[in-house]
């Protein structure tokens, strides 16, 4: 290991070691789960002092190159690596980052203002009552993109989508995803035992053309985000969504879920496939990143032949979701002040990230058009780009971690949480994007 780092060492410094360690691990010559030495043989051997080798561990745990396991001790970590809670190691959390990017999460000064709960109306206290709201099925019915067969509130996106895939899928099924797309679903789908299939997207999303390739290989589902795509921030133009759906109409048997996670911040079109393919569609909308991640609340159309299954097998356990939060969204959805608020930081949202991506853009990096509170950023080098940022304090997301199979090195960045030094951060990212591991010494 000494051996292998020192041939990799060009500057006797925190970051020089750090970058040494990274490009190491990086080529596979130090292995992931590789138990480092202690600190004081690593200084002895390399002949640095201890400080220098504790402030480089520090760059590289705040890059996501080792972590702490236990007894163990400090141990190489595998960012981005294939099975579940590959997501959690993407987002291996670390203190130190004055401005910790990689979390995916919305600005917490930015949702609306949650009302006291004494001052709802009562809620219904029968186990008999109506799984949803009707006040608030009526509400939702009128914003629907489609008239929609049956409409369900579940506990947040993740828990709809595990319910709805659950339902639908068995082990040994294709499912197609967007390539890049939100690892949750690439755990849950590996939970489950379904391979997937990634089809390449562009600024609009999913690529009609590929789509229709990975339709020949049979599969059961197709997994999309319509609006605002996680990481890429890609939505859906009317005629796009008209190609999809002209793509799928040849395959009736395969179902498509939908996953409108940015909810109210999206400023694009209301789209669904369901205005083409009602009977083949299951569309989730988030409300966790508009108006509150605790309030875990989605409202879910499908036809009945797929959500009565799965709300028959739900009143074996949990029943309902909570009508008293439903009675919170619906206050939150209808007062004028919310509704204000909840505009207010969508754009907000968009300000901030045409600000980063006019940074870029002044730096030699142009970005697709897009939406939402994340960038998908390419780089040279996955882990050299991460220890930039990390030296500056800064964290993001290893883009491993969202893409099937190999691809272009990224990164996610949530570009929604910088509030302010814009053209600072822009330069730091645009510095992290050129970088790569420093050459061997010969």
């Amino acid at each position: 290991m000494f051996e292998a780092i020192s041939a990799r060492l060009s500057d006797p410094s925190a970051r020089g070691l750090a970058e040494a360690v990274s490009r190491a691990v990086g080529e596979g010559v130090i292995e992931a789960g590789a138990k480092l030495p202690p600190v004081r043989k690593v200084a002895t051997e390399l002949r640095l002092s201890p400080s220098t080798v504790n402030a480089a561990w520090q760059l590289l745990r705040r890059a996501g190159t080792i972590r702490t396991d236990g007894r163990r001790g400090t141990v190489v970590a595998t960012p981005g690596a294939g099975g579940p809670g590959r997501y959690r190691a993407a987002l291996r959390r670390t203190s130190g980052f004055r401005l910790d990017l990689s979390t995916g999460v919305p600005d917490p000064a930015l949702l609306p203002p949650i009302p006291a709960l004494h001052g709802l109306s009562p809620t219904p206290t029968s186990y008999l009552d109506e799984p949803v709201l009707p006040e608030l099925a009526a509400l939702l019915r009128e914003r629907w993109p489609y008239p929609a067969e049956r409409l369900a509130v579940f506990d947040g996106a993740m828990d709809a989508i595990d319910q709805v895939a659950s339902a639908l899928l068995r082990l040994g099924d294709l499912a197609v995803v967007e390539n890049p797309c939100f690892p949750p679903l690439l755990d849950l789908l590996e939970a489950l035992g379904v391979p997937v299939i990634g089809v390449g997207t562009d600024a609009s999303g999913m690529i009609p053309s590929q789509l229709a390739a990975a339709l020949a290989r049979r599969p059961a589902a197709v997994f999309l985000q319509p609006r605002a795509l996680n990481p890429t921030g890609a939505s859906w133009s009317p005629s796009r969504a008209a190609a999809l759906a002209a793509v799928l109409a040849d395959h009736p048997s395969v179902y498509v879920v939908e996953d409108d996670s940015a909810g109210d911040l999206a400023s694009g079109p209301l789209c669904s496939l369901g205005s083409h393919l009602e009977r083949q569609t299951v569309h989730v909308r988030s409300f966790s990143k508009s108006h509150g991640p605790d309030l875990r609340l989605a409202a879910v159309s499908g036809p009945a032949t797929v959500l009565d299954p799965i709300l028959e097998r739900r009143l074996l356990g949990q029943g309902w979701t909570s009508r008293l939060l439903q009675r919170l969204l619906l206050a939150l959805l209808t007062d004028p002040a919310s509704v204000a608020a909840v505009r207010a930081a969508r754009d907000e949202y968009a300000r901030r990230r045409r600000l980063i991506s006019d940074g870029l853009r002044s730096a030699g990096i142009d970005l697709p058009d897009g939406e939402g509170i994340n960038i998908w950023l390419p780089v040279a080098d996955e882990q050299a780009a991460l220890l930039s940022l990390a030296s500056a304090g800064i964290g993001a997301a290893a883009g491993t971690a969202f893409t099937v199979g190999p691809g272009t090195p990224h990164l996610r960045v949530t570009v929604g949480l910088v509030t302010a030094g814009h053209a600072e951060v822009a330069a730091h990212l645009a510095r992290a994007a050129q970088t790569l591991s420093p050459a061997i010494p010969r």
